[in-house]
């Protein structure tokens, strides 16, 4: 298995994420009012991606992260779409990605490594449209979360996209389905998780655990966090430095937290400057950097300067 993110490491010693896709589709005007969140836009407004990642690689982001984080089997049913609809929906979330980094590759090449782009593996509670990857109280067994993930990891571990980003990931049970399922597909894989305090995923386990876990795994070449408010992330980083010798991920949102009944974000943006949390948490030993709800082009920019 080639692993995608090494010569960017070995390059630069860091890897640039993007930001969000969602609350990014929605600044610009898209109506996101629906269970299919940003996979709505597959069928919808499939250009607005592609424009929002070339943004994205324009901004310094060394991968682009597919608008699949939502998309399933199930949901795409309830909007009347048969398995091959859903199917191809799955693989344009990948291939509006790479048709960005081809335009972004053909403008300049200078200084850069060709950019990668991973399909998003949103967690099972994703799919609800609850908050439920804030909770992880799905009442699954591990069983259950492995049929749910199959269908979907098959087609996008075969979408050619050059690596996974299992996201948002937020209790034990579900990164056990996916260590379990990863090896069956080959393709290399990141796995991050939503957490509650400097210590903790959402559902109540240590990080650190489900971080030996997926640590176990192969498939998996980087680890760590995503979609947690900016302030939690150092002391995240510090509690798993012993975990894992992969590098570690942190993509953190703005600070904001999701209100899922009233379909609103509530609170304040608390990354003010985030070149400054970026160099704070690559002290603190995150090696891929970037931001999930919330951020925008502009913040990855100053992350990229920062770090690069």
């Amino acid at each position: 298995m080639i692993n995608p993110i090494r010569p960017f490491l070995e390059k630069t010693g860091v890897v640039i994420l993007d930001g969000a896709l969602a609350t990014e589709l929605e600044r610009r005007g898209a109506n996101l009012d629906d269970p299919l969140w940003s996979a709505r836009m597959l069928l919808d407004g499939p250009d607005l991606i592609r424009q929002i990642h070339l943004d994205y690689f324009r901004a310094g982001a060394d991968v682009a992260t597919s608008a699949s984080y939502q998309a399933s089997f199930a949901g795409f049913a309830r909007r009347g779409l048969n398995q091959a609809q859903a199917a191809e929906l799955m693989v344009r979330s990948v291939r509006l990605a790479q048709e960005a980094r081809d335009l972004f590759w053909s403008e300049t090449t200078q200084g850069r490594l060709r950019p990668l782009v991973a399909a998003s593996v949103g967690c099972y509670g994703a799919t609800l449209h609850d908050g439920s990857e804030y909770r992880g109280d799905y009442g699954l067994t591990v069983a259950q979360l492995v049929d749910f993930h199959r269908p979907r990891l098959e087609i996008l571990a075969n979408s050619g996209a050059d690596l996974l980003a299992c996201e948002t990931i937020p209790c034990l049970i579900e990164v056990e389905a996916l260590a379990r399922l990863l090896p069956e597909f080959g393709l290399p894989a990141w796995i991050s998780f939503s957490c509650k305090d400097d210590e903790h995923v959402c559902h109540g386990e240590r990080l650190a655990d489900c971080l030996a876990l997926a640590d176990a795994c192969d498939q998996v070449v980087a680890l760590g966090i995503n979609c947690t408010p900016p302030h939690l992330i150092a002391g995240l980083l510090a509690s798993v430095t012993d975990v894992t010798p992969k590098p570690l991920v942190a993509y953190p949102n703005s600070g904001e937290s999701w209100d899922a009944q009233a379909r609103c974000w509530r609170g304040e943006n608390s990354a003010s400057d985030w070149a400054q949390a970026a160099r704070l948490w690559y002290a603190a030993g995150a090696r891929l950097i970037g931001g999930c709800c919330r951020t925008a082009p502009e913040d990855i920019r100053q992350m990229a300067l920062a770090l690069k």
